[in-house]
This record gives structure tokens, C-alpha cells and sequence, in this order.
């Protein structure tokens, strides 16, 4: 880019071209970076594409585009005669609409882009980009494209601008002056809108989950598609959110509207939505014009692993194609989703980690589209690996959510079969263990398939404390362990009906591999997901003759008469009620008052029958107490 000199509207009116005389300074041989996304300068990109069949070797540096002209055609035909196609982007690109491009592909972290054009070991020659049009100062706005674009003006030899009056001017470090541009075309037309995703069915089911994961005071950063939309309709009932992404949409918008997002407590650029591009319709646009409390910065701010870390409880979402079940994954784009490889997914995981009270989440559907496979893999093949397994937490399916932050390679397997869909978790059971992915004690049972009931998990304020009351998951195993081991010898007993100094695997089993239907097991836990610690267990066990369920209950010392088995009990009658089963029963020793006294305070008549040294207990759903 050539500064010039003088004032700056006889600058601009100096260096006025049409699309054709401005397109003609391009010359064979050069590398032409063009804006990116929605702010693709349409109308320079369509010049060119009428005239690419009149160059040799040029080489065209974008993101993502949306595809409005036929540069990719004219690459594709001419077998690289005329013009090559690079893309930065990340991932290993099974979509239709980059296999034509796929050797050109430049897996980079968005974050290190600048460094690449700034420092020349990519030069750029030509920039194509899209400004609106100057103020009284001479400022122009790259509007909704500021990203990459930025950079790549500042570093091109030589920087063409199509001037857009729709383009909005947006705030932030999002300006170029017009001294700093060579030549203008003028050329008013509607930017690239993407409409609504398409539906994916299982999105919602995910965005339940991932909800339960965002505390109130996160700042998010999230990538784009159907799951994300999801997603953040489902945070409709959390406060003081905060943005800083790359990519802000029409729902983020619905949400600052509602008040959900005000970034109050993001302890760093407060009172902010930070972003790099905006990828929506022309409402959206519209409401980004001059609007004080959205700012776009270039990719190297907003992806900056030390700028995300500074956000309070950093939330990183991502959409991924594929993940083994030792955590390695492949997060390129997706049918629904084109744009879930052009993100910073390092960049933002690193950053969130770093963070106070962070936390990385990547989401997947189960299955692909036809259901006919497993995204869960035993082991990545023909995919590059995107997220290494060490930087992997949060991964939610429509199945459930699992944290694979510090678990080993058999726990990392067991979670994931978890959450994989049923009809796959079998088959990938058995391959787990011919890879030595499991020990070889582990056995294959019915109860592996069944599905986690969401609706029975509950957060509640006990004792100033915030405990989660929810059904046990197939992850329980090793904390349900140190729940038996810490319990007192008297406590065991009346838990087991004798002393027990052990409780392997095989013992307890049935405790945490359940059917949710004729067993369920219900746990009080406090702490992260994935590093809780049991301080209540309530179990029931159907008995089919009688179809009246036996329970069972635990509780550690320290949390002995606060009020936990009475919650545990309800939920175990919530849900053995919603499995068509009679009632709930419990046999005890005459000295175990607390049980008796627990069995009252259902909702039911108890009966209660002496039985030498023991009291059979009984509550019946079909007998509830007079007045309830």
C-alpha cells in the first residue's frame, strides 16, 4: 500500500476508477487477497472473474466466501493456469465446497494470519476490499469485514476499494483512511446476507446441555451454525453475559436486546461485544451501523490467546466434525455449517483456559446427517487433527456432556461411549478394547445404551452451597468409589446390611450401569463437571413380580441430616413414577429411625411392618396422603 500525500479528497477523487480501469492494474503473476465473508467486495470480484481468463498465476488469498462469483470455476478449469485459490482455513475439509480447493487449503490458527501477511512471508500485492464511504476526516469503515482484511490492506503493494453507502460503519479499530487507499470504484449494491441454518434436528437437545455449562456472568465466543443458534436461545435465562468473538449473528443480537448479554462483567473491555466480522441479513447490519456497544477489531485483537484469556469465565463453543474416543478431533466444515472451519478454535481454548473460571466446550451431533454413522470414532482416520487431546474439555452430544479435561485415555473412551448414540456404542465398545482403549475387565451390559434422562437433573442452594441432584452417569464409577470408601463403618452397614472394606468395580457396578427405568441411582454432587464429589446416593431396584422398587441411601457424614435424602427421595419417586412403577419400598433395621422418618416425608401413606430386627417399609403411589 502506497501513503499518499495531500489532502485526502482530492485524493479520492484523483483515484476514482470504474470496476474494469481498476482491475486492469492487476498484472500476472500477483498474490490478490479479497475481503472475506459478507464483506466480500462483490463487484471488484466480479470484474476480475470477467477478466481471469485474461491472467496467468494469480493467486487469490481469501477466508471463507460465500461463493458470489466464478473464481472457484475459473481455478477449476483452467487446472491453475489462470488462478489458484488459497484459503485459510482450518480443518480437513470434506465439504463439497472446498474439494475443489483442497490442496490449497493453509491450515494456520486465525491468530497467526497477521503475523504471516504483516511480516511478507506471504506477500500481498493486491488487496480487494469493501470500505463505505469516507467521513469528514477522510475515515472509511471496513464494516463487517475487518478480520484478516486489516492486515492484508495494510501489507498489499497495492489496495483497490469498492465504496458500499449500504456497507455499515462500524466502531472500533475497524477504520483506513483514504490516503492509505490507491484507488476507489463506487459501487452501491446489498451485501452478502446467509440466512437462518437449516434445522438440525438434534440441536436444541445439545443446547440443553451446553446451557447447564455457562454460568451467569460467562463471556462467550462462539462458532457459527445451527448448533450455535441453538445455543444461545437456550441462555435465554442467564444474566450479565458478555461477547468476544469472531463472528457476531442475528441472535447475538436478540440476545443484547433482551438484556441477556450487557457485558457488565467481563473485567476487560466492559461494556463491549468485541468482534471481527458480522455474518447475517440486512437487519443485522442495520443494527450494527454506529452502535456504541459493539466493537470490531482485526483477528490478531480478538484472537489473541492473551486478549481472550482477560475475559471473566471465558466460554469458547465450537461446532466439531469428528472426535475419537482418545479426544483427538476434526473440526472442519460441515453440510449445515461452512463455516465452522474458518475459526480460531486454538486460539480460543487456549484463551479460555487461561481464563479466571473458564471453560472450552465442543459440540457434535451424534451421527452424521443420515444416521448412518458415529461421528465418536475409535481412532481419527483420513482427517486432520484439529484440536489435539490435550486441549479438549467440554464435548456435548445430544446425548449428554462429558469433561475430558485430566482423564485418562479409559476414561476419555468410557465418557465418550457414553454420550455417543446408542446404536453405536456396542460397536464402539468392543473396539475400544482391541485398541487396549479399556482394561480388560470391562464387560459390554444392555444398561451401556441407555439414554441419560436430562429433565431429572436439578441445581439447588443447600446450606449456602450449590449442589447438582442428578441421575448417576456411566463417568460415576471411580467418585461413587471414594463415596463408599469415605463412608463410616456404621454408615456402610446400614447401606449394605454388613461391613465392607471393599467395593471393586464388579461390587458397585450396578450402582452406576443403569437403565434409568428399572434402576436408577440418583446422586447429590458438589463441584465441576467432571471432578465432583458425591455426598449423597439414593438407588432404587425394581422388583417386576411386585412392580414396587427397593431403595436404597447413603450419605456422608458431614452432610448427614442437611435435608439431601429427602430431595434424593423425590426425585427417585419423580422418576419411578414416570416409569409406570407402583411405589417405593425399603427394608431397615429398627434403629434406623432416619429412614423411617424419611419414608414420611413423601407425598404417599407409608406402611410400616415390623419384621423381627428389621421394618419393611412401603409407600405406594396409588395412596397419597389426605390433603396432598
Amino acid at each position: 500500500m502506497t501513503s499518499n500525500s495531500g489532502y485526502w479528497a482530492d485524493n479520492y477523487q484523483r483515484n476514482r476508477l470504474s470496476v474494469e480501469q481498476a482491475i486492469a492494474k492487476i498484472q500476472s503473476g500477483q498474490r490478490i487477497f479479497i475481503g472475506s465473508s459478507c464483506g466480500e467486495p462483490q463487484r471488484l470480484v466480479k470484474g476480475l472473474a470477467d477478466v481471469g481468463r485474461n491472467y496467468t498465476d494469480l493467486e487469490i488469498v481469501r477466508m471463507f466466501s460465500g461463493e458470489s462469483s466464478s473464481l472457484s470455476l475459473i481455478a477449476e478449469k483452467s487446472k491453475s493456469q489462470n488462478l489458484n485459490i488459497r484459503s485459510f482455513y482450518l480443518g480437513s475439509a470434506n465439504s463439497k465446497s472446498f474439494k475443489g480447493d483442497l490442496r490449497f487449503i493453509t491450515p494456520i490458527n486465525l491468530s497467526d494470519v497477521h503475523k504471516l501477511i504483516k511480516s511478507r512471508l506471504l506477500p500481498i500485492q493486491v488487496a480487494l476490499i469493501q470500505v463505505t464511504p469516507p467521513d469528514d476526516f477522510g475515515w472509511m469503515s471496513l464494516g463487517i469485514s475487518v478480520d484478516v482484511t486489516a492486515s492484508a490492506a495494510a501489507a498489499a503493494d497495492l489496495v483497490i476499494a469498492q465504496v458500499n453507502r449500504r456497507m455499515p460503519r462500524v466502531l472500533g479499530r475497524s477504520y483506513i483512511h483514504v490516503n492509505d487507499i490507491d484507488y476507489f470504484v463506487e459501487h452501491d449494491e446489498e451485501l452478502i446476507e446467509i440466512g437462518t441454518y437449516p434445522d438440525v434436528a438434534t440441536a436444541g437437545k445439545i443446547a440443553r446441555y451446553v446451557s447447564r455449562l455457562v454460568e451467569d456472568g460467562s463471556t462467550m465466543q462462539m462458532s457459527l451454525g445451527g448448533t450455535s443458534d441453538a445455543n444461545i436461545e437456550a441462555l435465554m435465562e442467564k444474566n450479565d453475559l458478555g461477547i468476544h468473538t469472531q463472528y457476531i449473528t442475528q441472535t447475538i443480537m436478540k440476545l443484547m436486546a433482551m438484556g441477556v448479554v450487557n457485558n457488565r462483567k467481563k473485567g476487560f473491555n466492559t461494556g463491549k461485544v468485541i468482534c471481527s466480522n458480522a455474518i447475517g441479513n440486512r437487519e443485522l447490519y442495520d443494527l450494527l451501523d454506529n452502535n456504541s456497544a459493539i466493537e470490531f477489531h482485526p483477528s490478531k485483537y480478538v484472537n489473541d490467546t492473551r486478549k481472550i484469556a482477560k475475559n471473566n469465565k471465558m466460554v469458547a463453543m465450537n461446532i466439531c466434525r469428528e472426535i475419537d474416543l482418545t479426544g483427538q478431533v476434526a473440526a472442519d466444515a460441515l453440510p449445515f455449517n461452512n463455516f465452522s472451519g474458518v475459526t480460531g478454535i486454538l486460539d480460543f481454548f487456549r484463551g479460555a483456559a487461561l481464563s479466571r473460571g473458564g471453560k472450552s466446550i465442543l459440540m457434535l451431533t451424534s451421527t452424521t446427517n443420515n444416521n448412518k454413522d458415529s461421528r465418536i470414532v475409535p481412532m481419527l482416520q483420513n482427517a486432520a487433527v484439529v484440536v489435539p487431546r490435550s486441549e479438549v474439555q467440554y464435548v456435548v452430544t445430544e446425548y449428554g456432556s462429558v469433561n475430558l479435561f485430566g482423564k485418562s485415555i479409559q476414561e476419555r473412551a468410557t465418557a465418550l461411549i457414553s454420550i455417543a448414540h446408542p446404536d453405536f456404542r456396542d460397536r464402539l465398545f468392543e473396539e475400544a478394547k482391541e485398541l487396549g482403549l479399556l482394561g480388560p475387565e470391562r464387560s459390554l451390559r444392555e444398561e451401556m445404551n441407555s439414554i441419560y434422562p436430562l429433565g431429572l437433573e436439578e441445581t439447588r442452594i443447600v446450606c449456602n452451597r450449590s449442589l447438582t441432584f442428578r441421575p448417576v452417569k456411566l463417568t460415576d464409577e471411580r467418585i461413587l468409589q471414594e463415596h463408599y470408601y469415605g463412608l463410616d463403618t456404621i454408615d456402610v452397614v446400614s447401606r449394605f446390611f454388613h461391613e465392607k472394606k471393599s467395593f471393586v468395580r464388579k461390587q458397585i457396578e450396578h450402582t452406576f450401569m443403569i437403565d434409568y427405568v428399572k434402576d436408577m441411582t440418583i446422586v447429590a454432587v458438589e463441584g465441576p463437571p467432571g471432578f465432583e464429589k458425591v455426598l449423597a446416593v439414593g438407588e432404587y431396584y425394581l422388583n417386576p413380580e411386585t412392580m414396587m422398587a427397593e431403595i436404597a441411601f447413603s450419605v456422608v457424614k458431614n452432610w448427614q441430616g442437611k435435608g439431601l435424602s429427602s430431595i434424593v427421595i423425590r426425585k427417585l419417586a419423580e422418576a419411578a413414577k414416570i416409569n409406570g412403577i407402583k411405589g417405593l419400598t425399603a427394608y431397615t433395621s429398627n434403629e434406623n429411625k432416619r429412614m423411617v422418618k424419611l419414608f414420611h416425608t413423601l407425598d404417599y401413606e407409608v406402611k410400616a411392618v415390623s419384621q423381627g430386627e428389621m421394618i419393611y417399609l412401603e409407600a405406594s403411589f396409588a395412596r397419597e396422603k389426605e390433603g396432598e
